[in-house]
């Protein structure tokens, strides 16, 4: 089954690009999902168990990496062109 996410990221300390980027940059290592960004979110495209699996892992990193942090998703039950 297929999924889409869109994604937002809200560090909570003063320096909040590095650890949005990043997130990102982990999300596009992962070859078997599709993953664009755009001003305020980032949409991830794929394999239900994968993409899930794949944001369970790199949002635990975010946390031990950088603290507290607010992660905003919603998730569609089929795949959208991004």
């Amino acid at each position: 089954m297929k999924t889409t996410v869109e994604i937002s990221n809200y560090p909570l300390n003063a320096e909040y690009i590095p650890p949005i980027k990043n997130f990102i940059d982990r999300l596009n290592l992962n070859k078997n999902i599709q993953v664009k960004t755009n001003a305020t979110s980032t949409h991830i495209v794929g394999d239900y168990d994968e993409v899930m699996a794949v944001l369970q892992k790199e949002i635990k990193v975010s946390f031990e990496k950088y603290g507290k942090m607010i992660f905003v998703m919603k998730v569609l039950n089929g795949e959208l062109a991004i």
